[in-house]
């Protein structure tokens, strides 16, 4: 019989599950909080008066790939929007008792960054009530479905379309709400539709790709956002929207880049984290090699080697993540600090505790680099201009998704991790019209296409995996001890 991790043998002791459950809990509400409290001293841009008309525009606006809510919003009503939505999921998951585990951190963060363009407070619901029905009727516990029930939440812009535009047509205008019951229905009927079919299409896709694409949902949510895409407009002959977009004077002034607020925002959350993991740790960063070290394939580094370890990878990798955006914006013209560069900061440390390091990130956004370098050399020979850099907005994104195929770099090498970044890079710069923007989840659905076209290929011609899983920390070199306990 296949073990599967559900099924493998836990060997912390109970003190140490509880440790982990806190600290779950924990990491979950701050960061949720901390959106709350940047979303107040977000008004210091001057949006204070307009915030409460601006949070309800960002939640009745159709909300395709990719919506800039800090454009069509505000800088704090979007972090309102993250921090609800961050509560919200925080209390689903006490509630429900879920087991911590990188699954469930890694879709409670993908909820966090897609608020930033296409998912919001009113359209989050519909799927994750869908994937509950699912776990009722089928007498699964929900505690075990609710990693799915988030990940589900990435076609939300298709709820909104269906409860705001989709059923009026021309009728729709931009900030005006036009509630219909056909409407309400639809979007309900959809939620109801994906938490039946996305748990089915997560457990099959996921098998084709072997742990080589940490973003597991993406291939499932991708294949049922282009079935619903191609039957709902281009079947049935509906007109689908373009991208909202509105003056925004106060992020015009800015440059359409909040660059020294995010900055700020983001360096605080990783240094705390960083610090965190270093206290809880006993003081010390003892064990962080393991994790740097790691394969990144089919591992939980909080389950293996514990969250305070977990913790400083995520700040760790969140530095080095900010430091690349930076130096790439200073080097090509582009987009700064948008909705949706923020928005995908937080993705790519989707599975920060569940994979992804700077070790086996690397090669990878050095893949999406070099595709960018053959791409201006090629235009460059052939006297054509190139439309695009590695800090468009769309290239970006592509590249925090990209990051999920760390597992190609961790077990065969940087060359072959190198080459899955460069696949991917080309994959993504298509994949948005199978599904015409619907899908928030459009990076991961390329990364598993990526997936799927490598692990064959590499099969078929015998490619040796170079590295193995490091040991887990040994009971004698374990820093945990009963003081880093959190009393509450």
């Amino acid at each position: 019989m296949k073990i599967t991790r559900d099924d493998r043998l836990d060997t912390r002791s109970p003190w140490e599950r509880r440790n982990d459950r806190l600290l779950f809990d924990y990491m979950c509400f701050w960061s949720a909080a901390f959106f709350l409290g940047a979303a107040i001293a977000a008004v210091a841009v001057g949006e204070w008066r307009t915030l409460p008309a601006d949070f309800l525009r960002l939640l009745i606006s159709p909300s395709k790939l990719i919506t800039d809510y800090f454009e069509i919003g505000s800088l704090s009503a979007t972090l309102l929007n993250a921090g609800l939505c961050g509560v919200a999921c925080n209390l689903i998951l006490i509630l429900s008792h879920t087991d911590p585990d990188g699954r469930v951190l890694a879709g409670y963060f993908l909820v966090v960054a897609h608020c930033f363009y296409g998912l919001n407070f009113v359209n989050m619901w519909p799927t994750f009530f869908g994937v509950l029905i699912f776990s009722l009727v089928t007498r699964r516990p929900f505690r075990k479905e609710v990693h799915i029930a988030l990940f589900s939440t990435s076609l939300g812009p298709f709820i909104s379309d269906f409860l705001f535009r989709y059923t009026i047509g021309d009728a729709f205008v931009f900030g005006e709400v036009h509630l219909t019951v056909a409407g309400v229905v639809l979007a309900l009927l959809f939620g109801i539709f994906t938490g039946f079919l996305v748990p089915a299409l997560l457990s099959g896709t996921a098998k084709m790709y072997r742990g080589f694409n940490l973003f597991k949902a993406g291939l499932a949510v991708g294949l049922l956002g282009t079935f619903v895409y191609a039957f709902m407009y281009k079947t049935l002959g509906v007109e689908p929207p373009d991208v909202l977009t509105r003056e925004n004077p106060i992020y015009e002034s800015y440059g359409r880049s909040f660059t020294v607020f995010i900055t700020v925002f983001f360096g605080v959350i990783f240094v705390i984290s960083v610090l965190w993991g270093f206290l809880l740790n006993g003081k010390t960063f003892r064990g962080y090699r393991n994790v740097f070290f790691s394969t990144g394939h089919d591992v939980d580094f909080s389950e293996r080697y514990g969250s305070p370890l977990a913790f400083i990878n995520f700040g760790v990798l969140g530095i080095a993540i900010l430091l690349y955006l930076h130096v790439s914006m200073l080097l090509t013209e582009g987009v700064g600090f948008t909705g949706p560069t923020t928005g995908v900061i937080i993705a790519a440390l989707t599975f920060a505790a569940a994979g992804q390091t700077v070790r086996n990130v690397w090669p990878i956004v050095l893949g999406h680099s070099l595709l960018w370098s053959v791409a201006y050399l090629s235009t460059l020979l052939l006297g054509i201009p190139l439309h695009w850099s590695l800090t468009t907005q769309a290239y970006i994104s592509g590249l925090a998704f990209a990051t999920g195929l760390c597992p190609f770099a961790g077990k065969y090498g940087w060359k072959i991790g190198t080459l899955a970044g460069f696949v991917d890079a080309i994959i993504c710069s298509s994949t948005v019209m199978f599904h015409g923007g619907f899908v928030l989840y459009n990076g991961g659905f390329a990364a598993g296409l990526t997936a799927l076209l490598l692990v064959p290929i590499l099969d078929f011609y015998g490619v040796k995996e170079k590295h193995v899983e490091p040991a887990s920390l040994a009971p004698e070199e374990n820093p945990k001890t009963k003081e880093t306990e959190i009393n509450v």
